[in-house]
């Protein structure tokens, strides 16, 4: 029997790679995963780490090499290569590009290219403003078809009171909600 084919997209919120990678280890398992990286991901090496290792980590886990441009993601929708597309995680300025249509990044264009077969796409959400500027685009983004939210809440009120993050730990059973059609709920934690 096939798997189900998941695209499954890396941007920069370099703090949560780890875990991320986790649930992507978990999650090859059960899915075939092409994995996607926009270009900050796939270029900056940071105090979390080197991008070298984290494309060597994610192609270990997955045993594809990672999308990593603009070209390289836009057969996604034409080709129909996905099932579903789990953005983890999703960062304020590409939750904020998708709710205006900007596709200038492998990660947007897979989402462009994948929705226009109208697919589920799964946001894990990683923004420090997600309570300030970047909540329009969350609210913009829950109204949309087709997108569906890992459950996210505030990460460190006391210290980011703006800040949230998506628990990273039910990235698998939103998209099993989401390939039914549901929203898993709460959304909020």
């Amino acid at each position: 029997m096939n798997k189900t084919r998941m695209g499954f997209a890396l941007c920069g919120s370099f703090c949560t790679h780890q875990k991320v990678l986790s649930e992507l280890q978990s999650l090859s398992d059960t899915y075939d995963i092409i994995p996607i990286v926009s270009e900050t991901a796939a270029a900056t090496d940071t105090r979390f780490g080197t991008a070298a290792d984290l494309l060597r980590r994610i192609e270990a886990i997955t045993g594809h090499s990672p999308i990593r441009t603009v070209a390289e993601a836009e057969p996604i929708g034409p080709k129909a290569l996905l099932d579903v597309l789990v953005i983890a995680p999703c960062t304020g300025n590409t939750a904020a590009k998708l709710a205006h249509g900007v596709t200038d990044t492998a990660v947007t264009m897979a989402a462009k290219a994948h929705l226009r077969n109208g697919r589920p796409v799964v946001l894990a959400i990683a923004s420090n403003d997600g309570l300030s500027a970047g909540a329009a685009n969350i609210g913009a983004l829950l109204n949309r078809k087709n997108y569906y939210f890992v459950p996210f809440g505030q990460d460190d009120a006391a210290n980011k009171p703006c800040s949230l993050m998506a628990d990273f730990r039910q990235i698998a059973p939103a998209v099993e909600a989401a390939l039914a059609g549901e929203q898993m709920q709460p959304i909020l934690l």
